[in-house]
Formats: structure tokens, C-alpha cells, sequence
């Protein structure tokens, strides 16, 4: 995320504030009200909003972010995402790792999404209301068209099969698997339509005999899964949905997996984006977010030519200029200035639900909210950059808490930044390290093998 100043809060609610606030206390990127903080992202607005708007209609969209450790890429897919939420998409978000979701692994990776997959209306998981709703659609869609309440069963078949014929070509299993589900549930066997409801959504080791029930067989496998991401687009737009916003993101972990599950890996991202704009894929936007290195290093996006030539975009001109249509975007993170910004824009969302607002705006005036950034950005080496995180965390947290708890507390006076090591990330940690003093040969430096 990228600020260029502060702007006061608009009136807002107070579960929203909350929300935000408990986050930033926590050190994390709140899951919702992230138009609170986005300042300085409307160089993207208009060219996002379009995309959005064009998947809505039926076409598709892949997106790269590019930003360094603390840039704000969590932040801004989190952000994008809620524009798609109030256009009525359903929205996933995956951390992509070697150990729990590995990208090479695409059945995993839709299990992940079945898993996150969430609404305006409904929390992750959100399958099975999806789902739910798409079969009140079909039957309404045959009532509509005349059919008698002794019709109506054959009725929705016959609509089912026409909805998926084309999802049918190449995952026969996903069409079946519905049936199986609405047979169980029209039968009162509520384990085995949650069963079947798991199968579909990827889950591996369900019960042979639910399976037996619906009609399916074994796991889902790599190609299955694309078919049954087309599948879960269908029951999504037609139970209402205008599309499925879907982030993976840290791809960056990419570059540190084994050679063979890398090349896979990146391989499967190849076969993801030439299956986007191929038109596969109608009411899908896919983004991916990753550091400069995996894209422009010889062990992530440039180990595989095709993949490069895909996400080739010109970075060489000035920031200002960059392309928010082309197909990576770049996000230049925080200045020491636009750092500041966010504080204030922070201090005045908190102060309005202080006990005294006046009190807080006063003590933590701008003049200390700016010392503050810069005693953050000393303890992490003068890198503004990773330092966002840690900063909201110390002012809300240390500074903007006790200042509403306790009316004699001074932040100027009573208030001592200090940085322990186990409320750092990694990068931030090697960060700090090598202002403290400490050793800092390679043998410092913790990494993931």
C-alpha cells in the first residue's frame, strides 16, 4: 500500500472501526473496511474498477502485484477485493506454501478455495450456500416457466444439465456430484450431502459409501480441478454472483522449493493464465502476488520462458507512469512522508471513538506521530519500506491505547520504543539485527529449508 497523505475518516460505523483497529493492534491487515486506509490508490481505481466490471459481464481477467517485503501487496488485495465483494462476487484468498497449498498441486489449491471461498452475505465457507442457492434458482427459473410442483424435480434436471453442459465436457463428476448432493438432502440424509458437499468442495478421504451414494469415484486430481473451478463459476453466476475474485498469494515461496516441484509449479501458473484468457474461465478474476526477485530472478518467473514472456511489462520508466492495464503492476511502497500520513489517517479513525478525541488528537499530535515513523524506520535500518506493520502496531497498540486508558500518560515522557525480537518477521528481524550491531554474517540469516 502506498500512501500519499492523510485524509480524515468518513463517518463510520463502529463494528467497521473496530475491526480495523483490532487488527492493526494485532500487527495483521484487516479483513474488511480497507477503504478506511486506502489513501493514494486511486491511480488504480479506474483501471481495476473496469476489469472488475468486464468480468462481471462474462470475460476474465489475470492480474500480477509486484511489491517488495511491506509494501502492501496483503493490503491491497485485500482492498481490491472488497470493491469485487460490492459488485456481488464471491471472493477467495490463498496463501500459497510448500507444505499446505502447493501451487503444482491445482486440486489443492481449488480445496483451498472451496475452503475461503466467501460472500457479502456468508463467511468462508461459503460453498454450500452457493450451492444451496443455485438449486433454489433452478427451481424457481421451472416454476417460472410453468412447471407443476410434480414437474418440478424432472424440471431441474433437465435445467442442470443444460447449466453444465459445457462444465459436463470436462468434468462429467462435478454434475454428478450435485445431483448426489440434492438427492441426499431430498432423501433427509443430511451426513451424506454434507459429504458429497465435501467432495465437491476437493476434500480428499471422504467416505466411499457417500461417494458410492452420489455416483462419484475416487479424488480429485490436477486436471479434474480446473473443470470443477469452471463448475463453481457456473453455480455462482447463476445463483447471483456476478464472478469469483481469487487472490494467490506469496507465490514468492515459489523460489524456495525443490527444482522439480518449482518447474511444476511454475508451469501450472503458465497453464492458469493461458486458461484465463482463453475464455475458460467466464466471471474470474485471478490475481497473483509476488516480490521483484521471483519475477525477475533466475529461480522464479524467469526460469521458464513462456511464463516470462506472459507477465513481461515495462518497469523501466518512472513510477508515475506505470501501466495500472497492463497485466503486472507494481506497487512502490512507503516513503517516510506517506508513512506519516497513515498514521495520522489512523490516530483520527481511532480518536473518534476515544473516550476523549480531542485528548488523543492533542497528545498524539502530527509532530509525534511523525517521530514515532521515524524511530520505527531507524529500528529496522532506515527501510521505510517492511515498516508499516510494526508502526501501526506500536501507535495503536502502545501509544493510542494508554493515551485513551490512562489521562496522565505521555507518550513523550512515558514511552520508549522498543522492537523484541519475537514480534518481528523475518525480514524485519534481519533488519533489526544488523542495526543492533549483531552479528550479521550468513549464518544470521534464519531461512526456510
Amino acid at each position: 500500500m502506498s500512501t500519499t497523505g492523510s485524509k480524515g475518516p468518513a463517518q463510520v460505523s463502529a463494528a467497521r472501526r473496530r475491526t480495523v483497529v483490532d487488527a492493526l493492534r494485532r500487527g495483521a491487515v484487516p479483513e474488511s473496511g480497507l477503504d478506511l486506509l486506502a489513501t493514494g490508490l486511486d491511480r488504480f481505481e479506474a483501471a481495476l474498477d473496469a476489469e472488475l466490471d468486464a468480468v462481471a459481464s462474462g470475460g476474465s481477467v489475470f492480474k500480477a502485484v509486484r511489491g517488495e517485503y511491506g509494501s502492501g501487496k496483503t493490503f491491497f488485495t485485500r482492498w481490491l477485493g472488497e470493491r469485487a465483494k460490492r459488485r456481488n462476487f464471491a471472493v477467495a484468498e490463498i496463501q500459497v506454501s510448500e507444505n499446505e497449498t502447493p501451487l503444482h498441486r491445482l486440486e489443492t489449491v481449488y480445496r483451498r478455495l472451496t475452503e475461503r471461498l466467501t460472500t457479502s452475505s456468508f463467511p468462508p465457507s461459503a460453498l454450500r450456500p452457493v450451492v444451496d442457492a443455485w438449486f433454489y434458482a433452478l427451481e424457481e427459473d421451472a416454476l417460472a416457466a410453468g412447471a407443476t410442483e410434480d414437474e418440478l424435480p424432472g424440471e431441474v434436471e433437465k435445467l442442470l444439465v443444460a447449466r453444465l453442459a459445457e462444465v459436463s465436457r470436462h468434468a462429467p463428476s462435478f454434475a454428478t456430484a450435485l445431483r448426489g448432493y440434492r438427492a441426499a438432502l431430498a432423501d433427509g440424509d443430511e451426513a451424506t450431502a454434507a459429504a458429497v458437499l465435501a467432495w465437491l468442495g476437493g476434500q480428499p478421504h471422504v467416505a466411499a459409501s457417500a461417494r458410492r451414494s452420489a455416483g462419484v469415484r475416487g479424488d480429485l486430481d490436477h486436471f479434474g480441478a480446473l473443470g470443477f473451478l469452471q463448475g463453481l463459476l457456473t453455480v455462482l453466476r447463476d445463483s447471483g454472483h456476478t464472478g469469483l475474485f481469487v487472490v494467490l498469494d506469496e507465490v514468492e515461496t515459489l523460489q524456495r522449493v525443490r527444482s522439480d516441484a518449482r518447474d511444476k509449479a511454475l508451469n501450472a501458473l503458465r497453464q492458469l493464465i493461458d486458461e484465463v484468457h482463453s475464455g475458460r474461465f467466464p466471471g474470474l478474476y485471478l490475481v497473483i502476488t509476488g516480490t521483484p526477485a521471483f519475477y525477475d530472478g533466475q529461480q522464479g518467473v524467469q526460469r521458464l520462458a513462456p511464463l516470462a514472456q506472459r507477465l513481461a511489462t515495462d518497469f523501466t520508466t518512472d513510477p508515475r507512469f506505470d501501466n495500472p492495464r497492463a497485466v503486472q503492476i507494481r506497487l512502490p511502497g512507503f516513503t517516510q512522508e506517506s508513512l506519516v500520513g497513515l498514521g495520522r489517517t489512523i490516530r483520527d479513525l481511532y480518536a473518534d471513538a476515544a473516550v476523549s478525541p480531542e485528548r488523543v488528537r492533542t497528545v498524539v499530535d502530527d509532530a509525534y506521530v511523525a517521530d514515532l515513523a521515524r524511530a520505527v524506520g531507524g529500528a529496522l535500518g532506515g527501510k521505510v519500506g517492511v515498516a508499516p506493520r510494526l508502526f501501526l502496531k506500536k501507535l495503536v497498540g502502545d501509544v493510542l491505547d494508554r493515551v485513551d486508558q490512562f489521562d496522565d500518560f505521555d507518550p513523550r515522557l512515558h514511552y520508549r520504543l522498543t522492537v523484541a525480537s519475537s514480534e518481528l518477521t523475518d525480514v524485519e528481524r534481519n533488519l533489526a539485527t544488523a542495526v543492533s550491531g549483531g552479528p550479521v554474517s550468513a549464518d544470521d540469516i534464519d531461512l526456510e529449508l
